[in-house]
């Protein structure tokens, strides 16, 4: 199965360090994270899972909810957590999925379907495409898909900017330019005319036809 934009999210249970949840429930009706990794105990990924635990209450906010994946149980997950706390200064307060079966891997297109066996004896290198970050709408649908190499620290301040940018384009027909930050000047869709774009947005910045910015609404 090859996973798109605007696909349903594959639903699943598992178990997590907070017990086990099915994931379409658990994300209810906000938006929600899923960002997976190959293996605990891992240098760039300790980072990362100590920054996103530094970056949670900013999620909160936004009403979306984080969870990580790895491909290790979930008793391996407890132990790093707590060397993720002691070398990050964040304590990890959101579920981590242990797939030791691979089922979440390979329904999220990170493994091939017939990918055989188990987490036993499987090797960070030999789960390197398990590097995926998926940002889920309350719709249940893939809104992103980013990928990233092992050697490669993800931007979590990116995946934080998009968010807003979808929150803000779900409910106004706008989008938002190329490095685009929260308050920042947004462009009138298409579809809107410039009659429109005036009585919703007030004043109208017109450079063409088809590019007109306005003021981010509120």
């Amino acid at each position: 199965m090859t996973l798109r934009i605007n696909d349903q999210a594959p639903d699943f249970t598992a178990q997590t360090t907070q017990g086990s949840l099915n994931f379409h429930e658990w994300i209810g009706d906000g938006w929600a994270i899923l960002f997976s990794h190959p293996k605990d105990f891992t240098p760039v990924c300790t980072t990362e899972l100590g920054y996103m635990a530094k970056l949670k209450p900013e999620f909160d906010k936004r009403n979306c909810k984080i969870i990580g994946l790895s491909v290790d149980p979930v008793d391996n997950h407890a132990e790093w957590a707590r060397d993720i706390e002691e070398t990050q200064g964040a304590a990890v307060t959101y579920p981590m999925i242990g797939d030791t079966d691979l089922n979440v891997a390979k329904l999220y297109d990170m493994f091939p379907a017939d990918e055989s066996g188990t987490s036993e004896g499987r090797t960070a290198m030999t789960n390197a495409t398990v590097r995926s970050v998926f940002i889920i709408g309350p719709d249940k649908k893939i809104k992103l898909i980013l990928t990233y190499p092992m050697t490669t620290g993800r931007n979590f301040d990116e995946v934080l900017r998009v968010l807003d940018s979808m929150q803000l384009t779900a409910g106004h027909k706008v989008a938002t330019p190329v490095n685009w930050k929260h308050g920042e000047d947004v462009i009138v869709v298409p579809a809107v005319s410039d009659e429109d774009a005036e009585k919703q947005h007030g004043d109208v910045r017109k450079i063409k036809p088809y590019l007109r910015y306005v003021k981010q609404p509120g």
